[in-house]
């Protein structure tokens, strides 16, 4: 993941952001039910033929290297249920240009395919866990093993992995009051600590303002413990604030999505598991980039439609909830249809 990609021109949006970053949803299918992404018992999931092939999925990789991309992260659903997906990491992982391959999962397969992953060119991941006590996790995803999330983050320890970072949606009246809990195990293991403000995305997980904690007060609660200093975003662009800890051991990052949009410093592009190129977190619609896959299209021709798309963005949702929230009219999560988040990955 080190040679210099074949450049066909930067790729820019309308107000000139950059297509940096590429999240690969390789599965709309989960083995859990968290309240925040996905809460429901039954889905009508996608039909598995739709489901982009490895190879697929490698080749459109390719091309968003070509425009300008440097780093992909895997996701889904939970991209750990699709079989063999070493086989796609090796592909992805091989390809000339990628400085940047990671996946976000949550851990309860972990254990069982970590060395593979690893081995087939995986350097890190990121592992979401809301809370390290039994039955709050088990009330939080439905129908999760704590234990076995435990032992996939220690397996990817042994594995070599690095960073291992560690997402928590904090949602007020639920987890708030096991972050300190987090702070405290990630730095006694060396894992990077990550905080997300809850948020809106798809249209199921009853978002409503005053069930979010914002960065302030996630923030407020570790300091008073664990003085921080703040890094920044890494490159400028990162969806996390970083901190590290004054005593210099590890550090901790806050997404807050909610509290104070990064939109302007985007530059990430999704892809479902269907294939369709998604501009935002929050978009509503997204872009079929499959049915030129399957019709035969040549690599510049599928360029050119990325390009065409990327290049009309003007994606700016978190700022317009923000401003909406301190409206008179007020913001009401419903009013807008949004693909939901198991077919569009984080």
């Amino acid at each position: 993941m080190t040679q210099a990609p074949r450049h066909h021109g930067q790729l820019l949006d309308l107000v000139h952001r950059p297509a940096r970053d590429l999240r690969i949803s390789v599965t709309d299918r989960c083995n859990l039910r968290c309240s925040y992404c996905m809460p429901f018992d039954h889905y009508v999931w996608i039909d598995k033929k739709e489901i982009l092939t490895f190879e697929e999925i490698a080749r459109l990789a390719r091309l968003f290297i070509d425009l300008g991309v440097g780093a992909i992260r895997l996701t889904g659903g939970e991209p750990l249920v699709r079989a063999n997906l070493d086989v796609l990491v090796a592909q992805v992982a091989g390809l000339p240009g990628l400085n940047d391959l990671s996946l976000t999962t949550n851990g309860v397969f972990l254990a069982e395919t970590v060395d593979a992953l690893a081995a087939a060119g995986l350097k890190r991941i990121n592992v979401s866990l809301d809370t390290l006590d039994p039955n709050r996790f088990r009330q939080i995803t439905k129908r999760g093993d704590l234990e076995k999330v435990l032992s996939g983050l220690f397996a990817a320890k042994r594995a070599g992995l690095h960073p291992i970072k560690i997402n928590a949606v904090i949602e007020r009246g639920v987890n708030d009051g096991d972050i300190l809990d987090l702070v405290e195990f990630s730095r006694a293991h060396g894992f990077a600590m990550r905080f997300i403000e809850f948020m809106d995305v798809g249209n199921s997980n009853n978002w409503k303002s005053e069930r979010m904690v914002s960065k302030a007060d996630i923030l407020a609660v570790i300091h008073a413990r664990f003085p921080l200093r703040e890094v920044g975003r890494a490159q400028g662009t990162a969806p996390s604030v970083d901190y590290e800890f004054a005593d210099g051991q590890g550090d901790i990052g806050v997404i807050a999505s909610v509290t104070e949009p990064f939109c302007s410093n985007c530059t990430r592009a999704r892809l479902t598991a269907d294939g369709k190129l998604v501009t935002c977190l929050f978009s509503e619609t997204g872009h079929d980039l499959k049915s030129w896959l399957r019709r035969g299209a040549a690599d510049e021709d599928l360029r050119q439609f990325i390009r065409g798309v990327w290049s009309n963005r003007n994606d700016r949702y978190s700022e317009e909830r923000l401003e909406a929230l301190y409206s008179i009219e007020g913001y009401q999560s419903r009013d807008r249809k949004k693909i939901e988040m198991i077919s569009l990955g984080g």
